[in-house]
């Protein structure tokens, strides 16, 4: 074989070998291991606490449903409705946290509790507010919470039982909240929160007491905008406890210090119409309604529903009390208030539901994109390694073949050499083993030029060469004059041979163990009968099977002995 030829297969195959490694690794790459993404999901988790936004932007790079590991399918749920709670974001999309959050009941005790707040605040974004709020307060009733998740759970719990105008339920847990807040700052937020709840479970006196504490803690840290709003929630106290001219001084207080023109106004002059009717001074009461409504259509530009349907309940209770009547008007008004806060709520609910189907149908989308270029990139892969493994076959199987060619010359040459080295006399005496080698390489010859020119047109010139002297069926050699050389110098061993094994040995087996008599090696014996080493060693093992020869005995000797 050229070596030219040696050195651009050995290239080749190299080439072959580097792109079926790099396949591979493409196609278990697009199989999205499970490693792969326990991975990322745990840097996803280390970065939710300090960066909740970059670590959503990570969980919506990622495709939920080409996770089918259900311990990472619930994390990857988790965290995407807690980093949805912690951002306060829609929670429409989230119904899946139920599933993370019945996956780590019992395995997590922090997981358990966050996925629950996370599922919780999801029920209260779809309008189921008391399951919410009964969700939470079987959450803060669980033992072994850590401090820092139990702080967590009842701030949640708190904010919606307030938004709920809960009273006597709220206090005991504002109170806990409180004892646990670590910041000085977050524990005036819970008084604040237990101050609400006294005001709503109508005892006024411990709220005002609280709400004092809030003020000289706001003044004494110079929290101005905290210290005016606390000044406002006590004059609204002051008029839930009756003490009417105690929040109208309050707020002429508020007035003197803030303007006339504070933000405030239109519910400051809305405190002092509600007091003014509380004393039965319509007029009053009349004068600051209407400037309370003067201002708020300044201030708000008619976009608070809010502050209108309080307004036009009070217009009704002032019609009323002047004409004994209840106007339908401004029934209808605290209606259409109310009907359009409602609205409002369900127009931004339904906006979050078609954002939500509009980012599925997105992802679903580019799923589908990715599977299909996914699929033709497995597909062009497959085919890629099986033109690979043929062309790969194809060299593996030249180079045997090139191999056994050359074992074949190397052997033909040997017995060359061997009868050119014999002395001359030899070659033309009687026959004996080496005038049998001498008539086999006169036979064989030709084969020299096969041997450096192994081309199928001379292996056919050699049977012909061969058959000048008899019919040799198309084999290399004529085996009948072969046959006779060895009853010759071997005292009848072939024709003994086929009277005692005829019937069960075959004819190639009976070739080679002539050959085996008269001393031929195995390469050798495998070039003149035109087969491989390696089917010679098979015929070997079967002529010892056949003729009952231990394995570790020579074949030619066992047949002497015989």
């Amino acid at each position: 074989m050229h070596p030219n030829t040696n050195a651009t297969e050995t290239h080749l195959m190299k080439h072959i070998y580097i792109f079926i490694i790099v396949a591979i690794s493409v196609i278990a790459s697009c199989s999205g291991p499970a490693s792969r993404y326990d991975r990322d999901l745990n840097e996803i988790e280390r970065m939710m606490p300090v960066n909740a936004d970059s670590a959503l932007t990570l969980l919506d790079a990622m495709d939920l449903s080409d996770i089918d590991v259900d311990s990472l399918r619930a994390r990857y749920i988790y965290l995407k409705a807690y980093g949805h709670m912690r951002r306060n974001r829609s929670m429409i999309a989230d119904s899946l946290i139920s599933f993370a959050h019945s996956y780590y009941r019992g395995r997590d005790i922090v997981k358990d509790v966050r996925s629950g707040m996370a599922f919780a605040w999801y029920r209260f974004w779809v309008g189921d507010t008391q399951g919410a709020i009964g969700m939470l307060d079987s959450l803060v009733c669980l033992p072994g919470v850590p401090d820092s998740v139990m702080v967590q759970t009842l701030r949640t719990r708190v904010l919606l039982g307030a938004s709920e105008y809960q009273g006597h339920p709220l206090i005991p847990l504002a109170k806990r909240l409180h004892d646990l807040e670590p910041d000085s700052l977050r524990k005036m937020e819970a008084k604040y929160m237990m101050m609400q709840g006294y005001e709503y479970a109508g005892e006024t006196d411990s709220a005002l007491y609280l709400l004092n504490e809030l003020t000289d803690y706001a003044r004494s840290n110079n929290w101005g905008d905290k210290h005016f709003l606390f000044y406002l929630e006590k004059a609204q106290l002051l008029t839930e406890a009756g003490r009417n001219a105690e929040s109208d001084a309050l707020i002429g207080e508020i007035f003197s210090k803030a303007g006339p023109d504070n933000g405030a106004a239109d519910y400051l002059h809305f405190q002092y119409a509600i007091n003014a009717l509380n004393t039965g001074d319509l007029n009053r009461a009349s004068r600051h309604l209407a400037i309370a409504d003067s201002i708020a259509l300044k201030l708000r530009e008619e976009n608070d529903s809010y502050f209108r349907s309080y307004s036009n309940l009070l217009h009704a209770m002032i019609d009323f009390k002047r004409t004994g009547r209840v106007r339908l008007t401004h029934i209808n008004g605290l209606n259409n208030r109310q009907t359009e806060r409602f609205n409002r709520m369900k127009a931004s609910q339904w906006e979050s539901e078609r954002g939500a189907l509009l980012q599925e149908s997105r992802a679903l989308a580019h799923k589908a994109e990715s599977r299909k270029k996914t699929v033709v990139i497995l597909i062009t892969g497959i085919i890629a390694l099986l033109i690979l493994a043929a062309a790969a076959w194809i060299i593996i199987i030249r180079r045997q073949r090139e191999h056994e060619n050359e074992e074949r010359i190397e052997a033909l040459q040997k017995m060359v050499d061997e009868y050119k080295a014999s002395p001359v006399e030899t070659k033309t005496d009687t026959p004996d083993a080496s005038a049998l080698r001498g008539a086999m390489l006169r036979q064989l010859g030709i084969i020299k030029m096969v041997a450096e020119t192994p081309t199928e047109q001379n292996r056919e010139m050699l049977r012909r060469i061969s058959s000048l002297n008899g019919e040799t069926d198309g084999e290399l050699v004529d085996w009948k004059n072969v046959f006779e050389m060895i009853d010759s110098l071997y005292s009848g061993f072939y024709s003994r041979l086929h009277e005692m094994y005829g019937d069960t040995l075959t004819l190639k087996e009976e070739q080679i163990i002539v050959l085996m008599m008269a001393g031929f090696s195995t390469k050798e014996i495998s070039v003149i009968t035109s087969q491989t080493t390696s089917t010679i060693y098979v015929r070997k093992s079967s002529i010892r099977k056949k003729l009952g020869v231990p394995e570790k005995e020579d074949i030619i000797a066992f047949l002497r002995n015989r």
